[in-house]
């Protein structure tokens, strides 16, 4: 009887720490072009072994393999943050070295303890549910958010960012790792949604009422206006604002935006420039009934947002950013309030648009509605 196919990803994806370990103790594999090829070679033969686990499934989703594989770069990244930490010695010395230097960083070590444990969940549930015919859509949607998330801020950051001077060939390993996430987006948003059944009348009814009589609604479009404002204020902040509320912020309440590592000032850009924007649809989807497309955007921004305050605020507060970059001990309940509303925010409104989700449903025309009845 063979095992599920969830428990043989997890026991490959094991195997990542013994790869690490037996390369860290090889001279000849600790040279830039070989840790590149031999990083090639292991994710080819993973692949191999994935085609081999499937090869009795008369039909397989192909996102299975970005799954899966994705699976056992998950414990790579989990690796290095314990060992960061100094919870384990003896894998990545030779990779920070030669391969990725930036992932001693703070936040390349809260984007690890991420990937880990986050993503790694993630892919073995929806594993677990796609080869039991169960919907996986939703939480696919989730990593595909979180994961673009984390790559359109990782790369830039570190192309621009004080690593930029030290790359080495096997950061562009990142490069499929980057494209993939983009690619399995397109194929989940294209895939048909599955809708919750509701009632003619009772849709008809959820989308008869005003923003008044919404009160959730309101309180959540207040929120998200204010991640609007909070996103362009630190957009201005990043940007060298000469405004002095700019300067004191940066200086006095979160001056880990001016780490020299990159991350936290792309990161701020990418708010600024498509968090905001998404966030202005984001309230118009709430004013407005009918748009179906909030329940696969929302998914899709809350794990964006999760992910890059999780990677921000740990950040922030993590012994590897240095002292004078770190929040200040006397203003860490407002910093960390404001950036945790952040990441709640988006969650909420997905949370909100699947536990009730009637007024975002196409509304139905009497007629559709009569014809319904009739059958019935």
């Amino acid at each position: 009887m063979r095992p599920p196919v969830e428990i043989s990803v997890f026991l490959l994806s094991l195997l990542a720490p013994g790869v690490l370990y037996a390369m860290n103790n090889i001279p000849a594999l600790q040279e830039p072009l070989p840790i590149l090829g031999m990083g090639m070679v292991v994710l080819g033969s993973v692949l191999l072994l994935l085609l081999l686990t499937v090869r009795h499934k008369v039909k397989v989703d192909p996102l299975f393999y970005v799954f899966a594989e994705f699976s056992f770069t998950c414990m790579v990244g989990l690796t290095n943050a314990l060992e960061q930490d100094g919870f384990i010695s003896g894998f990545m010395g030779f990779y920070l070295k030669m391969g990725e230097p930036h992932l001693s960083a703070a936040y390349a070590v809260m984007m690890s303890y991420w990937e880990g444990v986050i993503h790694f969940v993630l892919f073995l549930t929806v594993i677990h549910r796609m080869f039991n015919g169960k919907s996986y859509r939703s939480l696919a949607l989730l990593w595909a958010g979180s994961s673009i998330a984390h790559q359109i801020v990782l790369i830039p950051g570190v192309v621009i960012g004080k690593y930029g001077s030290n790359i080495r060939p096997a950061f562009w390993r990142n490069t499929p790792f980057f494209l993939v996430p983009f690619w399995a987006a397109s194929v989940l948003f294209s895939r048909p949604r599955e809708m919750p059944v509701i009632t003619a009348d009772k849709i008809a009814e959820e989308q008869k009422k005003s923003l008044v009589s919404r009160p959730l609604d309101l309180l959540l479009i207040l929120l998200l206006l204010g991640a609007m404002a909070f996103s362009v204020f630190r957009g201005f902040v990043v940007l060298d604002c000469p405004l002095d509320v700019c300067f004191t912020y940066i200086y006095q309440y979160e001056p880990y935006l001016k780490d020299p590592v990159g991350f936290p000032r792309v990161m701020m850009l990418v708010y600024l420039f498509y968090a905001l924007p998404l966030l202005a649809i984001l309230i118009y989807g709430l004013k407005t009934p009918g748009c179906s497309w909030m329940l696969d955007w929302t998914i899709f921004f809350a794990g964006a947002m999760a992910q890059s305050q999780w990677c921000h605020i740990g950040a922030s507060l993590h012994s590897r950013t240095p002292f004078t970059y770190r929040i200040p001990a006397d203003k860490w309940r407002p910093v960390i309030a404001l950036n945790v509303l952040l990441a709640v925010a988006p969650s909420l409104l997905a949370l909100r648009c699947h536990t009730n989700p009637a007024y975002f449903m196409k509304p139905v025309t009497k007629g559709q509605t009569n014809n319904e009845k009739k059958k019935k």
